[in-house]
């Protein structure tokens, strides 16, 4: 039902934007595949009762991280998470607390988004960091919009296709009404993105490049951005927050703008979400950046406070000035992020990616051993990596594993055709040595309908 307040105003807003009726935008903009093309088929109504052995019932069929072994990643992670985080997020102080609009009212929050947001900055080792946004995704696409808003005429934007595929699908859903090129450079023979080199022109105002990237690969992310910078170009990182306890800062890299999903620093699976944006730039581009940041400050009677400040947000100012129309932040979620780190401390975070790292290298090993698969993407890997599987159908392998107990990866073609017979394989600290030998076994164990020939 669309709602106006005489039928002038629909025809008035029709004519506007030249259109016939509203069923003509809809038409225009969602494919024929996407919409609802039937009536609902609801039950008949139940009682509290009824309803609760129902979904009770439904939900006894969910399989997850906590009922399976966990080697899926692509973007969310099954780490440990400490109970303290949760017994800290968990107070009605933090738990239930919204929007500050006015620092005097909100100092304790006020106080956790200048807390995350300096832990943000120590882990990206750039100037500045906002008070978090919705998800990995679009933080990656809001920084290339700066990175656009900043590179004033540029219109061309560089990325590969070894960043995940679904913060592009965003990027390109976002750019479509902005008048920008997307270039896409394919991955190469080793899954990395040495082909972005050759698309950067005086034209590019950003490249957006992720590291450890979509294959769990690492990116020569120096050379890239040198690349960039030499051209007049910005540089966006996606990373991994608990790689950089091995690898180098996006800062470190060259990166003017750092972009990551938060999920992994002491968030749940959750089934999907909600996730945490986080998002971090040189000092010098704090005045384009997105969102809210946190400032600290005295008061008149000089005792330390917290106040929201360099609010580019439609709420707070004209939204012509706006830098984006980011209306909330995800602020319980940043605060279990910034408990997860300072639990955790420098060396806590270097001993989880060590673990992630050995772990990931002593499973490709095991799995690489059995004939039947391979890894397709030499190089080195952070987390996770690429599985072929030379018998016919991933999708009836990750099925028969789970039946086994194991959440086993995540088939590749659903974003990559040419991978059809790839999957994605992550091991985080979780995983125990003896997790990893029975999760290969098992793997080697699936009855095949025939391994190729060369195999």
């Amino acid at each position: 039902m669309y709602l106006f307040h005489t039928e002038e105003d629909r025809a008035a807003m029709l004519a506007s934007i030249g259109a016939a009726s509203i069923d003509e935008i809809i038409d225009s903009q969602v494919p024929a595949e996407a919409r609802f093309q039937r009536t609902l088929n609801l039950s008949p109504m139940l009682s509290e009762m009824e309803l609760q052995r129902e979904v009770q019932a439904a939900s006894q069929q969910n399989v997850s991280a906590a009922s399976h072994v966990c080697f899926m990643g692509g973007g969310a992670y099954d780490h440990f998470v400490p109970a303290a985080v949760d017994a800290i997020a968990s107070r009605g102080e933090y738990f239930t607390s919204y929007t500050p609009y006015q620092a005097e009212v909100s100092q304790g929050n006020l106080q956790a988004m200048f807390e995350y947001e300096t832990l943000i900055t120590q882990l990206t080792g750039l100037g500045v960091s906002n008070a978090s946004l919705y998800d990995g995704g679009s933080a990656a696409v809001e920084a290339v919009i700066m990175a656009l808003a900043v590179a004033k005429g540029r219109r061309r934007v560089v990325t590969s296709a070894a960043v995940h595929p679904e913060y592009r699908q965003i990027l390109e859903t976002y750019l479509r009404g902005l008048g920008c090129e997307l270039v896409i450079a394919p991955y190469d023979a080793q899954g990395t993105s040495s082909g972005m080199l050759s698309l950067i022109d005086d034209q590019t105002a950003c490249v957006l490049v992720q590291h450890p990237n979509f294959f769990g690969r690492l990116e020569e992310v120096a050379e890239i951005a040198a690349a960039a910078h030499a051209a007049g170009a910005l540089v966006v990182q996606s990373f991994d927050p608990i790689s950089v306890g091995s690898l180098k800062r996006p800062g470190d890299l060259g990166a003017d703008i750092a972009v990551a999903e938060g999920q992994c620093l002491g968030n749940p699976l959750a089934f999907g979400g909600p996730y945490l944006g986080i998002m971090a730039c040189r000092s010098e581009l704090v005045r384009k950046l997105p969102g809210r940041i946190a400032g600290q400050t005295v008061d008149r009677r000089g005792k330390r406070c917290w106040v929201l400040t360099l609010q580019t947000r439609e709420q707070h100012i004209r939204r012509d000035k706006a830098t984006s129309n980011i209306c909330s932040n995800q602020t319980l979620l940043a605060l279990r992020s910034s408990v997860y780190l300072s639990l955790l401390g420098p060396r806590g975070l270097r001993e989880t990616a060590e673990h992630c790292f050995a772990k990931t290298q002593f499973a490709g090993r095991r799995i690489d051993q059995n004939e039947r698969f391979s890894l397709p993407f030499a190089g080195p890997v952070f987390k996770e990596f690429v599985v072929k599987d030379h018998a016919d159908g991933v999708s009836s392998l990750l099925a028969s594993m789970v039946r086994q107990g194991y959440l086993a990866g995540v088939a590749l073609e659903r974003w990559y055709p040419e991978l059809r017979d790839c999957f994605l394989v992550a091991v985080t600290e979780r995983r125990t040595r003896s997790e990893i030998e029975a999760y290969s076994q098992a793997l080697a164990a699936v009855p095949t309908e025939g391994v190729v020939a060369g195999a």
